[in-house]
């Protein structure tokens, strides 16, 4: 079964940085799309970031500049690098991939990682 796991959440001050990681398990072909997701308390889940696998990126208008969308060189891992990170930022995030296709495919969640940004 394929199992997604976020990992580098945490607590940080507002203008530090993070480095979140997705490492994917019970894979044997690369994702066709990752992306990260947020969900902040009595908010709805947002969209923050998207990576293709020819690695175009796509990012929320409230983290341009400031968050990298990666993936890595060992098959189906990811990184979101957080910078100046603010308290509007504090959300738990998810890691998401799938075998998308025009006729769609099967799609994947992780756990979820807690980021909070403190004033």
């Amino acid at each position: 079964q394929v199992q997604l796991v976020e990992s580098g959440g945490g607590l940080v001050q507002a203008g530090g940085s993070l480095r979140l990681d997705c490492a994917a398990s019970g894979t044997i072909f690369s994702f066709n799309n990752m992306a990260w997701y947020r969900q902040a308390p009595g908010k709805q889940r947002e969209l923050v970031a998207t990576i293709t696998r020819a690695g175009l990126t796509n990012y929320a208008d409230s983290v341009k500049g400031r968050f990298t969308i990666s993936r890595g060189n060992a098959k189906n891992t990811m990184y979101l690098q957080m910078e100046s990170l603010k308290p509007e930022d504090t959300a738990v995030y998810y890691c998401n991939a799938g075998y998308q296709t025009s006729s769609g495919g099967p799609e994947y969640w992780g756990q979820g990682t807690q980021v909070t940004v403190s004033s």
